[in-house]
């Protein structure tokens, strides 16, 4: 369920998606809800943040390249150099 979260004196978009989602990686989906703010590094306190769910398949590890390959395996290194 999405929420709101009020900033204190020096938060930043990295340590609010460390503690509100357990990791820095989930920041993108904290500045997608707050874009009017993209510019501000270090917030004062008192915004109120958006904090949307973050949707079930992120899968944050895997790189935009890969999104829609039939597969996760490595090429071999014949597949490399053909």
């Amino acid at each position: 369920m999405a929420s709101t979260y009020v900033t204190s004196q020096g938060d930043a978009w990295d340590l609010m998606a460390y503690d509100l989602y357990g990791d820095e990686k989930y920041m993108r989906y904290l500045i997608e809800a707050n874009w009017p703010l993209l510019d501000v590094l270090i917030f004062p306190s008192g915004v109120k943040i958006n904090v949307p769910d973050i949707p079930e398949d992120a899968d944050e590890d895997r790189p935009f390249w890969r999104d829609g390959d039939a597969g996760d395996e490595p090429p071999t290194e014949e597949k490399l150099y053909e």
